[in-house]
């Protein structure tokens, strides 16, 4: 049975693979004729590949160096000839042994130790131009549109941080235009910024992958839409693979639960998942830009606020909304959950996490997920770091859901950076709609074009498990710099660096509150390394769960004589292994790093004690003189009082004709006016203090 809405790609014979065995590849004819059985009526933006190349890239996460192989590559003309050559047929040389490839690879070069070094060598150093020109029409596209959301951003906040400004503003507002407070965006243009940052539900963006024997297909579907895809998949594919952008709330809960009432469950992992719980999660970090972070919070506070948006933003939730159940069943659970489904409760799991907010593992019930946002977000010390100074490192969750009918559900709001390389910047600035399609950036978007050429060929087995596991694995160890061969500083790098700057910063000389702002620098270090590495013990704790289970699977194939489809590929246990050694090679990276930020905060609270220990002797002596000095003090000070009194004239002021009344007038004023000036300044901070605290009472109560 067809899935409704994917379309078969073009054919293209310019990818070329090489591998360390030989393989047969089906001929051009045999291909075409079974690609033709299937029909098409699919999305503008569908992506598809049907590659005529041998299996055995297997999808590698790293590459060796250009330089080590290009020698081992057959040449373009060589393999012109190869190809005209054959009819129906393609054998590609295999290449040299790995060790004799590895072996001229200098330190600085990525080495990958696997059997499939290499696939397609053109596409290790340049994208696929179609390809890459319709990524860059859909950047362009978001990038015009970020622009204009973004004055009506700057607009809203002009507005907003004016409604609490001081009398003195206000009061010069009545006379000077530039002081008068701005005007507040139209409705129009306030749900449009609304939709920019927390698209309606029905118009979420929905990635639908299929995976086939030599072929790839991708899609671009709604939210609204989803219900229609998970029925069925195409018969020319072996996986299904779709990838909706949700957090923790009611309509994850919705769709999870209305996909696994729609078909059979997979084969469970017990071990990798909880009791009851048979399905993979985990936690992902990631890397957002600062600013659109705090762009985020501020859009969901403010416009939140304004009860005069509310009708419209609630209609427009599901307006475009072609499910036959998933709206009636988020309503029946907010319902049932005693919560509002608004619109603002909906997208309210499109935050993602502070890494000291919460713990999301384990999370059952939609309200779990759902966190008090403030508006302000510090900086975090990574920040210290002049690589990661613009960026603000978070947390999503990402569940895992499949079939046994091979359709595979992940469900994750995860749109920050996932891959470490130079140009950092340049993807943080990528909107969140178009990250998917950059595969340098984004971990699940790398995962699709791994196979976009070969398909299912390389896999060890064409199973929906096998490919959750490949999933769950490559995500599951970002972020990390080795996807372009160490360009980067990787987070543990970065954090040994902050840490070395924060011991450098005990020996400057002393300042006022500087120890202060050491002291919360280094508690912040302190709970951002904890919360890295308590991420890390559970992904620990995962991989050996799904070992367990994989273990299972492989007992039971062998008792059902179940082959592998390419012996050669990466086996699921090889590729866990490769996990769980990356992933515990970062845990005790962090607890390293956690042991010396804590061992370095205590030895600055010693240094400080003994540098107040000497302030305190020093303090003493001057103790010592301030005393005898008061003692002087006290003897001649009654003297020089009744001297000074008894010698006033106090019949007339001599040489003036003024009274003694004008002088005591004047001098009163005077002495009155000074003291006054002396009290408010001896008090400011306290009088700073209560006004600070009576406008945060207002803001509070206006928010609520």
């Amino acid at each position: 049975m067809d899935s409704p809405g994917i379309s078969p790609g073009s054919e293209s014979n310019e990818t070329w693979e090489c591998s360390s065995h030989t393989t047969k590849i089906p001929s051009e004819s045999s291909r075409s004729d079974r690609d033709r059985r299937h029909s098409s009526s699919a999305s503008s933006s569908s992506i598809s590949a049907n590659r005529d190349n041998s299996p055995g890239s297997n999808g590698r996460r790293t590459r060796p160096s250009v330089t080590s192989i290009a020698s081992a590559l057959p040449t373009v003309r060589e393999m012109h000839g190869r190809r005209t050559s054959s009819q129906s047929s393609l054998t590609v040389p295999p290449l040299p042994h790995h060790s004799s490839v590895t072996s001229s690879l200098t330190s600085e070069e990525t080495v990958v130790s696997s059997k499939n070094v290499l696939t397609n060598f053109e596409k290790v150093v340049a994208r696929d131009p179609e390809i890459e020109a319709r990524r860059l029409r859909k950047l362009s596209r978001c990038n015009s549109e970020y622009l204009v959301q973004k004055a009506v951003y700057n607009r809203l906040m002009d507005w907003y941080d004016t409604s609490y400004s001081c009398l003195q503003n206000q009061f010069l507002g009545i006379f000077l235009k530039s002081r008068r407070r701005p005007d507040l965006p139209s409705k129009d243009e306030l749900i449009g910024l609304a939709r920019h940052y927390y698209p309606a539900r029905a118009d979420l963006k929905v990635q639908v992958c299929d995976f086939g024997l030599g072929r790839a297909e991708k899609n671009e579907i709604t939210l609204g839409q989803i219900e229609e895809y998970w029925q069925a998949k195409p018969d020319w594919a072996d996986v299904r693979w779709i990838h909706a952008p949700l957090g923790l709330g009611l309509t994850h809960s919705s769709v999870e639960d209305i996909f696994l009432h729609d078909g059979q469950p997979g084969r469970g992992f017990e071990n990798g998942g909880s009791s009851g719980w048979p399905y993979l999660e985990t936690e992902v970090l990631n890397v957002r830009s600062h600013k659109d972070f705090q762009e985020m919070r501020d859009v969901y506070l403010i416009l939140g606020s304004l009860k005069e948006l509310e009708e419209e933003l609630d209609q427009c939730s599901f307006k475009n909304d072609e499910n036959s159940s998933l709206q009636s069943d988020i309503s029946w659970r907010a319902s049932h959950l005693a919560m509002e489904a608004n619109y603002w409760n909906l997208v309210s799991s499109d935050m993602p996490w502070q890494l000291t907010e919460g713990l999301a593992m384990g999370i059952r019930g939609p309200t779990e997920g759902l966190q008090p946002i403030s508006r302000q977000i510090g900086r975090q010390t990574l920040c210290n770091h002049p690589f990661y100074k613009d960026c603000h490192m978070v947390r999503n969750i990402f569940r895992c859901f499949h079939r046994s009918d091979g359709i595979l559900l992940t469900l994750s709001p995860m749109a920050g950076v996932n891959f470490l390389d130079q140009k950092l910047a340049q993807h943080l600035s990528e909107p969140a709609d178009a990250i998917f399609d950059n595969e340098n950036a984004s971990a699940p978007g790398y995962v699709f074009s791994a196979f976009a050429d070969q398909g299912t060929s390389t896999w060890h087995r064409r199973t929906v498990e096998w490919f959750l596991t490949y999933l769950i694995t490559e995500v599951g160890v970002t972020p990390h710099a080795r996807r372009q061969g160490f360009n980067a500083p990787d987070l543990n790098l970065a954090y040994q660096a902050v840490i070395n700057d924060l011991k450098r910063r005990r020996y400057a000389p002393w300042r006022k509150d500087e120890t202060v702002k050491l002291v919360r620098d280094y508690l912040a270090c302190v709970d951002e390394l904890t919360t890295v590495k308590s991420i890390c013990q559970r992904q620990v704790n995962l991989f050996k769960g799904m070992q367990q289970d994989i273990r299972k699977f492989e007992q039971e194939d062998n008792r059902a004589r179940r082959n592998p489809d390419y012996p050669q590929g990466e086996s699921m246990h090889e590729r866990v292994k490769w996990a769980l050694t990356m992933v515990k090679t970062r845990h005790d990276t962090f607890e390293t790093l956690l042991t010396e930020a804590k061992q370095s905060m205590e030895a600055l609270f010693q240094l400080r004690s003994i540098e107040q220990n000497e302030l305190a002797i020093v303090s003493d002596s001057q103790n010592k003189a301030v005393l005898i000095f008061t003692g002087v003090t006290i003897v001649f000070l009654p003297l020089s009082f009744f001297t000074s009194y008894y010698g006033m004239n106090l019949s007339t002021i001599v040489d003036t004709p003024r009274t003694e009344g004008y002088f005591w007038r004047v001098c009163g004023v005077a002495a009155l006016f000074i003291v006054l000036v002396v009290t408010l300044g001896a008090s400011r901070h306290w009088l700073k203090q209560i006004w600070k605290s009576r406008r945060s009472v207002k803001h509070h109560h206006n928010m609520v």
